[in-house]
């Protein structure tokens, strides 16, 4: 069903899901974002420009914020989440810019950020090359890209466990579950995306849920 609806336009959350997102985030996914904060933190320094796209509610670019001095940008397709995001990092008393663009078309100069980061939403794109193509150009040299998304192969107990920590339970996360591994890629469909780009170093680490993409220009 999701690969269906990306066809025809990227996919992004409005209105009261987009509330509902936001509280389902913050009560149940900021101790998975901070792990994810740390991971980033490895790659960057004080004063890199770093690039969150689809952040959803904000608290993983809020969680990296704290970690440094950073100037951090996120972008989400959803003008209702920029808001909720907007909002959330005034709270947090950090600042980050939010905005609403498009991955397959960023209002951004080549060459502008140092890390781009992805978590959970590269499915969602209506055209993937297009939007790999994009981080490429709006990356620095020497910056990295870090995707992180399920796996298509995933074993539904896996998928099922992701739905479950975003707050969901029984068949619910069953279906939440089977739908996001649908739409997701395998292992040879990225590697196969990343071929056709201009990126020619990468390394791909496998969970049991998914993979960890670390792309290199």
């Amino acid at each position: 069903m999701m690969k269906f609806f990306k066809r025809f336009q990227d996919l992004g959350i409005e209105g009261d899901k987009a509330k509902y997102y936001d509280q389902m985030t913050r009560e149940h996914r900021i101790g998975e974002m901070r792990e994810q904060a740390n991971e980033v933190n490895k790659y960057i320094k004080d004063g890199d420009s770093v690039l969150e796209i689809a952040p959803g509610a904000g608290y993983l670019s809020i969680e990296l914020s704290k970690l440094g001095n950073y100037k951090i940008t996120g972008m989400d397709i959803s003008n209702d989440l920029v808001e909720i995001c907007t909002k959330n990092a005034m709270e947090a008393s950090v600042q980050i810019d939010f905005l609403q663009g498009n991955v397959s078309n960023m209002p951004f100069q080549s060459d502008t950020f140092n890390f781009i980061l992805c978590v959970l939403a590269f499915k969602n794109f209506k055209e993937p090359l297009k939007a790999l193509e994009e981080m490429h150009r709006v990356l620095k040299l020497g910056g990295t890209v870090l995707i992180m998304d399920l796996n298509r192969k995933a074993s539904m107990k896996a998928t099922k466990k992701v739905a479950e920590n975003m707050g969901l339970k029984g068949m619910a996360a069953y279906f939440a579950g089977l739908i996001q591994r649908s739409g997701s890629y395998t292992r040879n469909e990225f590697e196969t995306f990343i071929s056709q780009t201009e990126f020619n170093e990468f390394t791909i680490k496998e969970t049991n849920m998914g993979f960890s993409i670390y792309l290199h220009k």
